[in-house]
Protein backbone atom coordinates (compact mmCIF):
# COMPACT_ATOMS: atom_id res chain seq x y z
CA UNK A 1 0.00 0.00 0.00
CA UNK A 2 1.08 3.59 -1.01
CA UNK A 3 1.84 6.33 2.14
CA UNK A 4 -0.49 9.21 1.63
CA UNK A 5 1.33 12.39 0.49
CA UNK A 6 1.72 15.04 3.15
CA UNK A 7 0.17 17.86 3.03
CA UNK A 8 2.47 20.70 2.25
CA UNK A 9 1.82 24.08 4.29
CA UNK A 10 0.52 27.20 2.48
CA UNK A 11 4.16 28.40 2.96
CA UNK A 12 5.44 26.20 1.23
CA UNK A 13 2.82 25.62 -1.72
CA UNK A 14 3.81 29.82 -2.13
CA UNK A 15 7.34 28.63 -3.34
CA UNK A 16 6.04 25.89 -5.82
CA UNK A 17 6.44 26.76 -10.02
CA UNK A 18 3.92 28.30 -11.58
CA UNK A 19 2.19 25.24 -12.07
CA UNK A 20 1.80 21.74 -10.82
CA UNK A 21 0.66 18.15 -11.23
CA UNK A 22 -2.91 17.43 -10.03
CA UNK A 23 -1.52 15.09 -7.55
CA UNK A 24 0.23 17.82 -5.96
CA UNK A 25 -2.45 20.55 -5.66
CA UNK A 26 -5.01 17.37 -4.25
CA UNK A 27 -2.36 16.92 -1.29
CA UNK A 28 -2.52 20.48 -1.13
CA UNK A 29 -6.06 21.00 -1.40
CA UNK A 30 -6.38 17.53 1.46
CA UNK A 31 -8.47 15.95 -1.32
CA UNK A 32 -7.72 12.74 -3.26
CA UNK A 33 -6.17 12.57 -6.40
CA UNK A 34 -9.17 10.96 -7.84
CA UNK A 35 -11.69 13.65 -7.10
CA UNK A 36 -9.73 16.28 -8.42
CA UNK A 37 -8.94 14.71 -11.30
CA UNK A 38 -12.62 13.78 -11.72
CA UNK A 39 -13.51 17.77 -11.44
CA UNK A 40 -10.97 18.86 -13.52
CA UNK A 41 -12.26 16.24 -16.29
CA UNK A 42 -15.74 17.66 -15.47
CA UNK A 43 -14.77 21.76 -15.59
CA UNK A 44 -15.72 21.66 -11.91
CA UNK A 45 -12.34 21.93 -10.25
CA UNK A 46 -11.91 25.11 -7.99
CA UNK A 47 -8.67 25.81 -9.42
CA UNK A 48 -7.55 26.82 -12.69
CA UNK A 49 -5.83 24.01 -15.02
CA UNK A 50 -3.67 24.38 -18.14
CA UNK A 51 -3.55 21.51 -20.65
CA UNK A 52 0.38 21.31 -21.22
CA UNK A 53 1.35 18.53 -23.40
CA UNK A 54 -1.46 16.49 -22.97
CA UNK A 55 -0.76 16.95 -19.40
CA UNK A 56 -3.78 18.99 -17.30
CA UNK A 57 -1.28 21.19 -14.48
CA UNK A 58 -3.19 23.56 -11.63
CA UNK A 59 -1.95 27.06 -11.91
CA UNK A 60 -0.02 27.61 -8.54
CA UNK A 61 -1.65 30.63 -8.08
CA UNK A 62 -5.50 29.56 -8.25
CA UNK A 63 -4.42 27.02 -5.87
CA UNK A 64 -3.02 29.78 -3.39
CA UNK A 65 -6.25 31.65 -3.88
CA UNK A 66 -8.31 28.72 -2.81
CA UNK A 67 -6.47 27.89 0.07
CA UNK A 68 -6.11 31.22 1.46
CA UNK A 69 -10.04 32.06 0.96
CA UNK A 70 -11.82 28.92 1.18
CA UNK A 71 -13.55 30.35 -2.61
CA UNK A 72 -13.05 28.81 -5.84
CA UNK A 73 -10.99 31.00 -8.29
CA UNK A 74 -13.21 33.96 -9.03
CA UNK A 75 -10.94 34.16 -12.51
CA UNK A 76 -12.20 31.57 -13.76
CA UNK A 77 -15.58 31.56 -16.20
CA UNK A 78 -17.55 29.03 -18.18
CA UNK A 79 -15.55 29.57 -20.71
CA UNK A 80 -12.18 28.59 -18.90
CA UNK A 81 -13.93 25.78 -17.42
Amino acid sequence: MRKAKKAPTLDEVRAWPATVSVVDAAAAMGVGKSKLYEQVRLGAAPVRTLPISGVNRVVTASLVRLLETGDPDQALTSATR
